[in-house]
């Protein structure tokens, strides 16, 4: 069931919203999140995935950062998966993902900026 619009100001809300999903996928950020959504990733969860990072970096305030999808890392053991990548090309790849993981991983290595050792892949 869809929210009725009582008021210019829940226009502007939705319209501010909906713009903030999209400088999410768009454009040069500082960091990178790719979510590998191979069919082994989808079937693990990483839709979930995605939208926990949507709505855990739109909590967290985090602008220098976009999102994106992509297919099969060959890691199917691993999904869902995603990697971060930093400006200077550093990669951080994170697996066997669920909400709690992402909202640890936004909190502490996207506004923090400590990697958490402890949900990376070790290859």
């Amino acid at each position: 069931m869809s929210k009725k619009i009582a008021s210019p100001a829940d226009l502007k809300t939705i319209r501010d919203k909906a713009k903030a999903e999209v400088d999410l996928r768009s454009g040069p950020k500082e960091i990178q999140i790719t979510v590998h959504m191979g069919t082994c990733g989808i079937a693990a969860g990483a839709r979930d995935v995605v939208v926990a990072f949507m709505s855990e970096m739109s909590d967290a305030g985090v602008t220098s950062v976009s999102l994106h999808q992509t297919g099969c890392a060959g890691l199917c053991e691993e999904e869902p998966m995603a990697t971060v990548t930093l400006a200077d090309g550093t990669m951080y790849r994170y697996g066997l993902l669920d909400r709690e993981k992402v909202h640890t991983i936004v909190r502490n290595h996207l506004v923090g900026g400590t990697p958490v050792d402890a949900y990376l892949i070790k290859t």
